[in-house]
């Protein structure tokens, strides 16, 4: 991971900390076949986010604490 994040990385972070997602949205709004478009894979592997499941497997989406230590160092200016 980069010492500073690439823009789509930031705005995939502020996205998903906006609001309560669940796993079907980011996958429906950030899903990519593109190799050069893997925000989902790349924010997964590099411990930014999380899937959490509900007591009935209603999975969301949310940042981790890296994922929003990354988000608030981005908003810095």
């Amino acid at each position: 991971m980069s010492a500073s994040p690439r823009l789509i990385m930031v705005q995939f972070l502020q996205w998903v900390a906006d609001r309560p997602r669940s796993r079907e949205d980011v996958m429906d709004a950030w899903r990519s076949s593109c190799p050069r478009f893997p925000v989902w894979e790349d924010a997964r592997a590099d411990g930014l986010i999380r899937q959490a499941g509900g007591d009935r497997g209603l999975h969301h989406v949310e940042l981790t604490e890296r994922g929003r230590a990354m988000l608030e160092g981005a908003r810095e200016p």
